[in-house]
């Protein structure tokens, strides 16, 4: 009976974690798994046992054929014509949601969300319209498309591997299409032609002229008594200003940017600061260094970048002057906008949480040092490089995964053995580096779909499961199968609002697995209930990481999720639950 109050208790616990958002949810599960081992609620064994299932090993793998797809440039080009060409807001609707609908049935969502992102914003601007009525829009269509393969989330294959592990049939390739194709024609019907009216009308970029940049730069003149001259930038300690970042020199007629360490200072140098600049007076009482007026005519000779802090970036709930951010990523912070307002705090003394936008000033190299989980792109940077050597491969491995797929839906092979064969091709010939492999794979997904396994465990043992189970056939049975279909969709929807969909789909298996045996129903219906229902996240920003990306970029308060999430979280749940009830049951 105590394991039943342990487990009751890291439950409630871990789920107050992840939506207050006191710690990441990297170091929440592990936490709560680690928990339930020390306690004896599951062995070491069952702890692991989610690193080797073949749905997460498949995620991983899946995760390298997506990227080189993704990295092609193919798909950015194809969608920049379709947005070329587009003229009202319905127009560019139906031309872009259907195919990043059937595109997120391939690939992984993310990636679409973030490369797509940028271009929507950049169309919207281009013809005066608010991006607030397009990038919900575009966050949905990718997880409804995702419900229409096998591939299409990690929920899916998460499920599947579960449905596996417990000796059950696993989903077919298009198993889920019977539900995931209508529920995305008509999500997308919804979105077209009724998310306008919902949409709110605002604009997300938070700096967009130079007036308004120039409370971020400062200009200093270099007099001749400045005792540093012929110094290095380091020894003149003009590196570790509170606040303050040495972005460029202004020497004669030459710019001196970046600026590094080991750059020697000279006289009548003008030394351009960015990042708080109600600090900047304190420099004017160093001897040799006079405050000139604030002009920024010299911003157009640096690189500024807005980016989107992930759910998963290793900067969240950190102060900024904690993160080493200027070394770390050869840029400056120089303001921080949450929920469409900029925050008015010193840059430093501000603690960073999910989609928080950055605007950066960069160095050359920003790039190449960025760590890609920190963030999400939300404007326009350059555009890829697509060579014809790029667009070859692309198209290769499009042919690569369209095999795999035939030959998985023909039962030739199995979903891992085609997905480590696809993976393998690529690698062997060099379509894909090690390092792009690295990159391409999401670790922290991994991390958490392989702990949530143990937690389901821990849910199992502890008989949790079994109580849940019988709360809720208690409270159906009186109405039937179908009223027992529809709680199952409604709890694995709440879970999925508070923790990411996979987990959620995790926790709920085995809450499934005793009301198909108690009840006799099909398993696979209630898999399929909890697959849809963990993915089908719309009303919260929290609840999918595609909505997280386009909170901050269009510019979105979170009613606004409630306002276009709930409706479409309706009519998903109706239509799943009624489809479900004609085809299994």
């Amino acid at each position: 009976m105590i394991e039943f109050y342990i487990v009751i208790f890291g439950m409630i616990v871990m789920l107050s974690c992840l939506v207050f958002e006191l710690e990441r949810p990297e170091i929440v599960l592990p936490a709560t798994l680690l928990l339930f081992v020390l306690t004896g609620i599951i062995t070491p064994q069952e702890a692991t046992r989610g690193f080797s299932n073949e749905g997460m090993l498949t995620i991983g793998l899946l995760f390298i054929i997506a990227g080189s797809i993704q990295n092609s440039g193919i798909v950015d080009h194809v969608f920049q014509l379709l947005l070329n060409h587009s003229t009202s807001r319905k127009h560019v609707l139906a031309k872009i949601l259907f195919p990043i609908s059937f595109l997120s049935a391939f690939l992984n969502n993310t990636p679409i969300v973030i490369a797509f992102t940028p271009l929507v914003k950049k169309w919207c601007e281009d013809h005066h319209l608010s991006p607030s009525k397009f990038l919900i829009p575009l966050s949905y269509a990718t997880i409804l498309g995702g419900t229409i393969t096998l591939i299409g989330t990690s929920t899916n294959l998460v499920v599947h591997g579960l449905l596996l592990d417990h000796n059950l049939r696993g989903f077919t390739f298009f198993e889920l299409s019977k539900i995931g194709v209508p529920i995305t024609l008509v999500g997308l019907c919804y979105l077209i032609f009724f998310s306008s009216y919902l949409l709110p009308v605002r604009q997300s970029s938070p700096i967009k002229n130079l007036d308004s940049l120039r409370e971020f730069t400062g200009e200093i003149l270099v007099l001749e008594e400045f005792p540093y001259i012929d110094k290095s930038v380091e020894e003149a300690r003009l590196r570790s200003l509170k606040g303050l970042f040495l972005v460029s020199i202004i020497r004669d007629d030459e710019i001196i940017t970046p600026v590094t360490n080991a750059t020697i200072l000279k006289k009548y140098d003008r030394l351009i600061f960015i990042g708080d600049i109600t600090t900047i007076t304190e420099l004017q009482f160093s001897k040799g260094l006079q405050l000139q007026s604030n002009t920024g005519s010299y911003f157009p000779f640096h690189q500024l970048v807005e980016a989107v802090v992930s759910h998963h970036s290793t900067l969240l709930y950190k102060k900024i002057k904690d993160t080493n951010f200027r070394s770390r990523h050869n840029a400056a912070v120089i303001a921080v906008h949450r929920q469409n307002q900029r925050i008015k705090a010193k840059i430093g003394d501000v603690v960073l949480k999910p989609g928080d936008i950055l605007l950066l000033v960069t160095g050359s190299d920003f790039h190449k040092k960025v760590h890609t989980n920190d963030f999400y792109y939300a404007s326009p940077i350059e555009n890829k490089i697509s060579t014809h050597r790029h667009s070859k491969q692309g198209w290769f491995s499009i042919a690569l995964l369209g095999t795999m797929i035939l030959l998985v839906t023909l039962g030739f092979i199995s979903m891992l053995t085609g997905m480590a064969c696809t993976a393998l091709v690529l690698f062997l010939l060099k379509i894909v580096s090690a390092q792009e492999v690295k990159n391409a794979i999401q670790w922290n997904v991994l991390l958490l779909v392989s702990c949530s396994f143990g937690i389901g465990y821990a849910l199992i043992n502890s008989g949790v499961a079994t109580y849940i189970a019988t709360l809720l056939m208690e409270a159906s049975r009186p109405l039937g199968v179908f009223s027992i279909i529809l709680a199952v969709y409604l709890l694995t929807n709440l879970f999925t609002e508070m923790m990411t969909n996979s987990a959620a789909a995790v926790m709920m298996f085995p809450i499934i697995l005793e009301v198909s045996r108690t009840m006799d129903l099909d398993p696979i219906a209630l898999a399929v209930t909890v697959t849809i229902a963990a993915s089908a996240s719309f009303a919260t920003p929290i609840g999918y990481q595609t909505n997280l990306i386009v909170y901050g970029p269009g510019g979105y308060h979170f009613k606004d999720f409630l306002k276009v999430g709930i409706p479409l979280n309706i009519i998903t749940m109706l239509t799943t639950v009624v489809l479900i009830y004609f085809f299994w049951l």
